[in-house]
């Protein structure tokens, strides 16, 4: 999965500052794989910290652990949560993607237009549907974040230019959608996208919008960004270690109960959203000035629809494979979910 922009704060020090302790203080360990200046932590954690602050008269706290010093990368996060190695992790879902299959399924491409859309979608069905696979913990935010992009060195806008070209999909359970579109799936870190598309390793790569621009600056590597075919998502979490939820004070969990699953989870997407907004209009600016690098396409409907036909062919195949896995009802879900 390709993270949105990160920005370089210079005083996020500042954001988490320790208000005055009362006797019945609370400090939680908040431990994440990616930079403190990273929009899940500088938007999304700081709006967090602030509503716990404000509602607590300051008696809970955020200790924060960034750019991995409790443990480096996204796959062992959940892991941490559930075993206390920090009170609040923040990981990917697809990483541990066998731990939350249904909640895979709002990864696939639908009806949803971006990634606060695909948020409210998901939580409409969450407690019906996936609560149960994240029982484990206390779920805090859970939001889908969009791959909106097709960054590349083909033209991929038509269902035609889409036949054989070798595509890094967001989320390796797309694999049977992006054959269904003609597309020749490779699996790659995010972190590879760069230099596979320098060398000639990949065609494309489906990613945020705002990895055209700084620090990840696809455009350089690449001929084309092309928006508008299906978007695809991939579900990232906050959650809490259950046993140190249950040790606060009832006072302490109704404050965040009052701010988890929606809310926080609206604060996560739009901290996704809103660096893919700043980025389309950097966009705009380079075109203005002739500065762009890449060509920006905006597939027509009628291409998009005929994506999404060939798209829907590889569902049958992702529900015989959750068939097999013992989970029936995955079109219901997924039907759900496109409501």
């Amino acid at each position: 999965m390709t993270f949105s922009t990160f920005k370089f704060a210079t005083a996020f020090a500042s954001v988490f500052s320790l208000t005055g302790l009362s006797a019945y203080a609370e400090e939680l360990s908040v431990a994440t794989f990616v930079p403190p200046s990273h929009e899940t932590v500088t938007k999304a954690l700081a709006w967090f910290e602030s509503e716990l602050t404000e509602r607590s008269n300051g008696e809970i706290t955020i200790k924060l652990y960034a750019a991995g010093q409790l443990g480096a990368g996204p796959v062992q996060q959940y892991k941490r949560a559930v075993e206390g190695v920090a009170d609040i992790t923040f990981g990917i879902a697809s990483t541990t993607p066998t731990l939350f299959p249904k909640t895979m399924l709002a990864i696939l491409p639908g009806k949803a237009v971006d990634g606060p859309d695909s948020t409210e979608r998901m939580w409409r069905v969450f407690d019906e549907y996936m609560a149960d696979e994240w029982s484990d913990v206390k779920v805090l935010g859970i939001a889908n974040p969009a791959g909106g992009m097709i960054i590349a060195n083909r033209d991929v806008s038509t269902i035609e230019g889409m036949k054989g070209a070798k595509i890094v999909p967001w989320a390796s359970m797309t694999t049977p959608v992006m054959k269904g579109m003609g597309a020749v799936p490779v699996q790659m870190d995010p972190t590879e996208h760069y230099t596979a598309l320098s060398t000639g390793t990949i065609d494309g790569a489906i990613s945020s919008i705002n990895n055209i621009m700084p620090p990840w600056n696809l455009d350089e590597v690449a001929e084309y960004a092309v928006v508008n075919t299906p978007a695809t998502f991939n579900p990232v979490f906050y959650v809490m270690n259950k046993e140190r939820y249950e040790s606060l004070s009832a006072e302490h969990q109704a404050i965040i109960d009052e701010i988890s699953g929606l809310p926080f989870s609206r604060e996560l997407a739009r901290a996704f959203h809103e660096a893919d907004l700043e980025a389309l209009e950097w966009k705009d600016e380079k075109i203005a000035a002739g500065e762009l690098n890449v060509k920006w396409i905006v597939a027509s409907p009628e291409e998009r629809a005929k994506m999404e036909a060939a798209a829907a062919v590889g569902m049958a195949e992702i529900y015989e494979d959750y068939a097999a896995r013992g989970i029936p009802n995955a079109q219901e879900i997924y039907e759900a979910l496109n409501q």
